[in-house]
């Protein structure tokens, strides 16, 4: 009967981890605690990309596509609730102040029409951002792509998503990553690549288990930095209007 029940655990235990393992391919997590990075109340726990201050990034009670710039722009609503990249749309990257690593990421966005923007996970590895609704072909430089490594000038090893899940300019979207960084032994020497283990676009899935063999291009450190194990949560400023809310993170296990 001993023996029965010690193997009956067994069995449990393998199933769980297995089941855990499965969770964790399909993106989902059995990570830690939330944390806020931002509520859209202040710009507490953020800088600017070498430099101490925000640059022109705000809170704002709403914004919605500005028809007197044919909604190229927004128009701001002053308040709380959302950060946004200033009143006219270019500013610094935005940075937290710390770091992370293996984690679970959650945000929305929304962009003006034909804005740019993106989302480095440790400051290195952009999603790009970008109003891309309605393209019946789509690259890795539409919305929801990873971004290519710069490599002797061309740009190289960009992952397009597999559905373009875009919503229309204006509108609030939202983005999911399940995200794994680079490996090391003792050495130093890589011995895994960092990973998007998934990526969920208003919850449509357009990644699974895509490996980045470095950097993408723009990262922190240059486009030829080396891989790093943590780093901040970088959101671009400088392409056009953007603005943020609900951003939260979890370290995986």
């Amino acid at each position: 009967m001993f023996h029965q029940a010690r193997m009956s655990w067994k069995s449990a235990y393998v199933g769980a981890m297995l089941m855990c393992l499965g969770l964790m391919a399909a993106g989902c997590s059995m990570g830690g605690e939330w944390k806020v990075l931002a509520d859209g109340n202040s710009l507490d726990g953020w800088k600017g990309f070498n430099s101490a201050d925000c640059g022109k990034w705000m809170t704002a009670e709403s914004v919605a596509l500005d028809p007197a710039k044919q909604g190229t722009k927004f128009a701001i609503t002053p308040g709380k609730g959302i950060l946004v990249n200033g009143a006219d749309g270019r500013t610094c990257d935005l940075l937290t102040v710390a770091d992370h690593g293996d984690c679970e990421l959650h945000l929305e966005f929304t962009v003006a029409k034909d804005s740019n923007s993106g989302v480095y996970l440790l400051g290195r590895y952009e999603i790009q951002i970008l109003d891309s609704f309605g393209e019946k072909e789509w690259t890795y430089s539409d919305c929801g792509g990873i971004y290519p490594r710069w490599i002797n000038n061309e740009n190289t090893e960009g992952h397009k998503p597999m559905v373009n899940a875009s919503k229309p300019a204006g509108e609030w979207q939202s983005l999911d990553v399940v995200f794994k960084t680079a490996r090391f032994d003792a050495d130093g020497k890589k011995t895994a690549n960092a990973k998007f283990v998934s990526v969920y676009l208003n919850n449509v899935l357009i990644h699974t288990n895509v490996e980045c063999n470095g950097p993408t291009r723009g990262a922190i450190g240059g486009d030829l930095s080396p891989d790093v194990t943590a780093g901040p949560l970088r959101l671009q400023g400088d392409h056009g209007p953007v603005a943020f809310r609900n951003i939260k993170i979890r370290p995986l296990p």
